[in-house]
């Protein structure tokens, strides 16, 4: 929901629900090919199901379903960094970029590649043989050059596909920098061809910044199809051209059914909206059923428009027409008067979207994946099913998403939703679906021009049969002195098709041996001989499919038992500046005990650590390893930090395509700027700092998350530092301004026993901080939403009577709490109300309320004026131990309205 257009009722796709139901996410599984490539870019499934891709620094691969191993078959020397007038070479977005076979492949073996050509600036669109696995490079031919400038990077699509006439469609980017502004790069001055797109996108004359469509011949040379933008001989254009106005279509699909091409195109920085200058970015998905002009750089999503800024003296001009748009730039080659501009088929913001809020928010890189239809797989091993028929993949490669587009007989788009939404990506970069019904993704990686490890080629199989059990294994307890009698279980194997089961144990001893057989779900078993075991759990269903899940034991060395004792203090809060006593006991069946002496406290790791509210404390495992002892208080900043985008052009300790975050760190030390200009840049977007590539903006994070992020950041040109050990017994004190939550942990490992390793145990205490935000409540009635401002979860109280609930907390000494509540009018029509405390149910004893909180009637310029908080207060009665709290929202007179977004509670002993 929008906050600034308030509706009671959430608002839904662009179209009514489809009238099917998509099938189950687990008939769908995600195989891994292959693991860690270098920078892949586009793949091509063969008749054979191999897969042929393209890496960006010029290897050729191909993947056998045979040998399973994917295979450099050549290098071509490509270029990718451009040279300024300086001479300096930078990383550019160039290299080899796009791949696709001919439709007659089985007879003719004709792939095509589009490349950054080494010797000359131009990319060159080639026809290569494939001998088996020989890409035969005797055979090159040459069969379309884009002449390009290399003075300044970026944007160069560079995606190929075909219709069903045997047309060859190309994209092909602005060839332009972003770095002279945010918005419309349109520089007009003087030596700055650069940084105008009206030399490309917008020249009818230029080849960049299109959708090219031609029919390649048997020669080697290409032909015009009818039908195309401009007709053959119109001057001052080029024929090729079939769409044009594009910033960077960078994976384009053409459905061969409809003929109707679809592609994203990723685009500019822009975070807010300029007066005078132009609108907040967007990108775009677009769908062509026939040639046409479809806006860059004169606008953008659905024609906003830009204005005609004059970069030498920095005037604001007129708004451009997008019935009649116009290119009058000295870098035009073309005509003047330009096609009409057309709106794309989705367009979104970095921010959320209300008109396409199943794009969520954050960095954005539209792109178009394949059509499906059930019929092109009639003899298929697996096809998908019938529901996604007709549909198209789209897919956004910084957010890691897939999506799925309905469209009616006349081309219309009825229906968006996440395809897999559980399924998780890692920015996809190119899809196509292979002869057996899979489709094939193509995972790019988190980081720019790197290698990443997590970059894959995977298969997406579906199973529209029987499904094997899902299985799970359990023992009650994994390690023991002997004899240690052990109760297994299976509990939670669940079969989707409701099939009879079957379950077998077996356990076999580490040094080998005949396993023991144990059948049934939930067998019992004693272990009277020290060693180091495993059980394996076997479900096979009625129809012979069958899973197996493991479990490791031990016998013959009793684990420690640690215990975390507060002995003075509340039991779920902290209070800056109140001691809070602790001691720690270990008990160890072979060691002896720490009470007795015969464990040596310094043996035992204690530690305490802040960690952010939203974060999880340590596992067991990890204190248990004492993985633990590096531990340190990182902070609001990094939590905000791994759940952004950032890391999708940022590496902690090395170049990315932007700076690492260590040399930031090291630029801006000692800045007291820093953190305020910073902010302000990840919010807004910038560049220029690191060289020609643009921060992408982030409207959707606020001033304080970009601090927070900013402030870890500057953070990673010191050494951290680790926590100090503390006594088993003893006082701590939290310093004023502490934040987040206090984790005490204890961890203690024994000395082994009966020749079998060491076992661990640790107990881990959390303190709250008294600041709670309301965000994170463990449950919130019906009537109010969840809701991100940034980062930070918020709830939005919709109607009177509704609550909020704290599971389980130390009331003991809390005497006030004062609330942090917005009441905006504008934007949410709040009618205000009162916040009263209630332990054990939202009708139990009330303890508190608050005076009455009004409505914030002020006008607002931004969204952070209209929800500035009041702060309001309320005396509790004393109440003692563990109660669930709840706070329920009031206002008789409120009738619909809404109430208030309640945002933080601060609690006083």
């Amino acid at each position: 929901m929008g906050l600034w257009s308030y509706s009671a009722r959430p608002l839904q796709d662009i179209s009514d629900r489809a009238s099917t139901s998509p099938p189950d996410e687990n008939r769908f599984t995600k195989v891994v090919l292959a693991e860690k490539l270098n920078e892949p870019l586009e793949i091509v499934i063969l008749p054979d199901e191999r897969v042929l891709l393209v890496e960006r620094h010029g290897a050729v691969r191909i993947y056998s379903p045979i040998t399973k191993q994917l295979k450099t078959i050549t290098t071509l020397p490509v270029s990718t960094k451009y040279k300024d007038k300086e001479g300096n070479e930078t990383e550019a977005e160039d290299g080899l970029l796009g791949v696709n076979i001919d439709p007659n492949f089985a007879q003719n073996h004709w792939v095509y590649l589009y490349y950054s050509d080494s010797g000359a600036s131009r990319n060159i669109l080639t026809r290569y043989e494939l001998r088996g696995n020989e890409l035969v490079l005797s055979s090159k031919k040459v069969i379309l050059e884009v002449a390009t400038q290399r003075e300044q990077c970026c944007h160069t699509g560079g995606s190929i596909d075909w219709d069903l006439e045997g047309n060859l469609y190309l994209s092909t980017g602005d060839n332009t920098s972003p770095r002279a502004t945010l918005y419309a790069p349109i520089d007009e001055r003087e030596g700055r061809s650069p940084w105008d797109a009206q030399k490309s996108s917008g020249n009818t004359n230029d080849l960049r910044g299109k959708i090219l469509r031609i029919h390649p011949e048997a020669d080697g040379s290409y032909t015009i199809p009818e039908g195309n933008l401009f007709p053959k001989g119109t001057p001052k254009t080029r024929p090729e051209i079939y769409t044009m106005g594009h910033r960077n279509p960078y994976r384009i699909s053409v459905d061969k059914h409809t003929g109707y091409l679809y592609w994203g195109d990723v685009g500019p920085d822009a975070g807010v909206d300029s007066a005078g200058v132009g609108p907040t970015a967007e990108d775009e998905y677009n769908q062509a059923r026939k040639p046409g002009n479809f806006g860059w750089p004169y606008f953008v999503g659905d024609n906003k428009a830009y204005n005609d800024v004059d970069f030498a003296t920095g005037k604001k001009g007129e708004k451009f027409d997008p019935a009649h748009p116009v290119n009058d730039s000295p870098n035009n080659t073309g005509l003047r008067d330009l096609p009409p501009a057309q709106p794309a088929l989705i367009f979104y913001p970095a921010a959320e979207s209300k008109k396409f809020p199943v794009m969520g928010t954050g960095g954005r890189s539209a792109m178009a994946g394949p059509a499906y239809y059930k019929e092109d797989f009639t003899n298929a091993k697996r096809p998908f099913p019938d529901y996604y028929s007709g549909k198209v993949f789209l897919f956004e490669w910084m957010r890691d998403l897939i999506l799925s587009a309905s469209f009616n007989d006349k081309g219309d788009m009825t229906h968006v939703e996440r395809f897999l939404p559980n399924m998780p990506f890692s920015h996809p970069i190119d899809m196509a679906f292979g002869p057996n019904g899979d489709l094939y993704v193509l995972e790019y990686g988190t980081g720019w021009f790197v290698q990443n490890d997590d970059s894959r080629l995977v298969r997406i199989e579906y199973n529209a049969g029987n499904r094997k059990p899902l299985v799970q294994a359990t023992a009650s307890q994994t390690a023991g002195a002997v004899p240690m009698k052990v109760a297994f279980s299976a509990e939670g194997t669940k079969d989707f098709d409701n099939d009879a089961l079957t379950y077998q144990w077996k356990i076999y001893a580490k040094a080998g041996g005949v396993p023991t057989v144990l059948d049934g779900p939930n067998p019992s078993f004693t272990f009277h001989k020290p060693g180091q075991y495993k059980a394996i759990l076997t479900v096979k269903d009625d129809k012979g499919l069958s899973d197996s899940r493991e479990v490791a034991l031990v016998a013959g060395n009793q684990p420690p038992v640690v215990t975390l004792d507060l002995t003075r203090g509340n039991k779920s809060f902290y209070f800056p500046g109140e001691p809070i006593a602790y001691q720690v006991n270990v008990q160890d069946k072979e060691d002896g005990s720490l009470s007795a002496g015969k464990i040596q406290p310094g043996k035992v790791q204690v530690r305490a650590t802040y960690q952010d509210e939203s974060s999880s404390p340590l596992t067991s495992g990890e204190a248990a390893g004492h993985k633990f002892s590096e531990a340190t208080y990182l902070g609001t900043g990094k939590t905000l930090l791994e759940k952004s985008d950032c890391k999708s052009c940022h590496f902690v300790d090395k170049k990315s395509v932007g700076p690492a975050f260590v040399d930031v760190a090291k630029r801006y030390k000692g800045d007291a700027t820093a953190v305020a200009s910073l902010s302000n840049k990840i919010i807004k977007g910038g560049g220029g700092v690191w060289g020609d590539a643009s921060m992408t903006a982030h409207p959707q994070l606020s001033n304080a998350d970009a601090g927070e992020i900013v402030k870890y950041i500057l953070t990673l040109s010191e050494k951290p530092t680790v926590a100090p050990l503390l006594p088993t017994k003893g006082t701590l004190t939290p310093e004023k301004g502490q934040k987040g939550n206090l984790v005490l942990q204890a961890a203690y490992k024994d000395k082994g026993a009966n020749g079998l390793p060491p076992q661990s145990a640790e107990q881990v205490l959390v303190l709250r901080n008294p600041l709670l935000s309301m965000g994170v409540s463990d449950s919130q009635s019906k009537g109010t939403m969840m809701y991100k401002m940034g980062q930070m979860p918020l709830v939005i109280v919709l109607a009177a009577d509704t609550y909020v609930q704290f599971k389980q907390l130390d009331l003991t000494g809390i005497k006030a709490m004062e609330f942090s509540v917005a009441a905006p009018k504008q934007g949410l029509n709040a009618a205000g109300g009162r916040i009263e405390v209630h332990v054990d149910s939202p009708t139990g004893q009330l303890i508190g309320q608050t005076t009455e909180i009004l409505p914030n009637t002020t006008e607002a310029k931004n969204i952070n004026d209209a929800f500035k908080p009041s702060m309001v207060k309320a005396t509790l009665t004393p109440t003692n131990g563990m109660h669930d709290l709840y706070f329920v929202f009031k206002n008789e007179k409120a009738g619909k309205l809404p109430l208030f977004v309640p945002i933080t509670v601060q609690l006083f002993n």
